[in-house]
């Protein structure tokens, strides 16, 4: 049986754990486990991928052990922004990567890094997390999806033709705002944004997640499924209700707007990378055609043109 083609298009390199999130600063120490300023300590990264980072080399190692041909590098406070060690995996593997940057907007030098990291660097996709657990809004005040600040940075992705990448966090939360984000987006029609775990539903959340797609399908708009079907718990393998919601998806913003991603290294601490594939693989509620773009054609578009 010929191997199907596909792209990661949520992934993390990670050359130390120097996070910040609700709980302050979070710290690698060892084991693959890491340690907030609150002192709560979790494992972050699977033993095998690194005791203290994940190197392009061990991503590579997963990818090429599943037939995995390209990964999107992405950006988040989770691990504290890594965007000289992403912009080197993408130098020294430039056929098997492509990284987006990411930055602070409330950074008072924030014009110097912007011009380093897009005009210096040349980064073409700039990521935000802007949740509440580990994101923008984990550290900072609610912030405006719709607001002055945000505005100044899709207007700079914009200006430099930039693919924009968001993380608004989880339902319930003062990050998640669809609504701001759909009158946002609406503004700036010619620049492609992905929206990251296509809006991380919960186990119950399946209507609301309907209702919320139906206002952000729009013509310029992608999501990705990483880490989707972790969000399903207490359900395991073969996640019945993210196999569901990766249905819905396709028929309320099309299979050509759906990416699948893993959100590696970090979830592979609850399941392995192999299942993260299955979910989709194995899900007779797609077809051949739409596992196709899911999988492979739609992320070789929107990252890979």
């Amino acid at each position: 049986m010929k191997k199907r083609k596909i792209i990661d298009a949520h992934a993390h390199v990670v050359q130390y754990i120097a996070g910040t999130g609700s709980q302050g600063e979070l710290r690698a120490c060892g084991g693959g486990k890491a340690i907030y300023a609150s002192g709560h300590c979790f494992q972050m990264i699977p033993p095998e991928i690194g005791e203290y980072d994940a190197a392009p080399e061990a991503l590579l190692k997963v990818m090429d052990a599943h037939h995995v041909e390209k990964a999107v590098l992405l950006q988040g406070n989770y691990f504290g922004f890594q965007n000289l060690y992403t912009w080197e995996a993408v130098q020294k593997y430039p056929e098997r990567f492509v990284g987006a940057a990411s930055y602070d907007p409330f950074c008072v030098q924030k014009d110097k890094i912007k011009y380093h990291l897009f005009d210096e660097l040349g980064f073409k996709i700039v990521k935000f997390e802007v949740s509440n657990g580990s994101g923008l809004m984990s550290y900072h005040p609610t912030v405006d999806l719709d607001g002055e600040v945000m505005h100044e940075v899709y207007s700079h992705a914009r200006d430099k033709g930039l693919t924009f990448v968001i993380d608004i966090g989880r339902p319930g939360n003062n990050c998640w705002q669809v609504d701001a984000l759909a009158n946002a987006i609406r503004q700036y029609p010619d620049m492609n944004f992905v929206i990251c775990h296509l809006l991380a539903p919960q186990r119950e959340d399946g209507e609301l997640l309907k209702r919320s797609l139906e206002k952000l399908a729009l013509p310029n708009v992608w999501f990705d499924l990483a880490a989707l079907c972790l969000n399903s718990k207490p359900e395991v393998y073969p996640y019945p209700t993210a196999m569901q919601y990766v249905r819905d998806g396709i028929d309320i913003v099309g299979a050509d707007r759906l990416m699948w991603g893993s959100d590696m290294p970090s979830a592979m601490t609850r399941d392995s990378y192999e299942h993260f594939i299955d979910f989709v693989e194995k899900n007779t509620l797609l077809s051949e055609t739409e596992k196709e773009l899911i999988f492979y054609k739609n992320a070789m578009s929107v990252y890979f043109k």
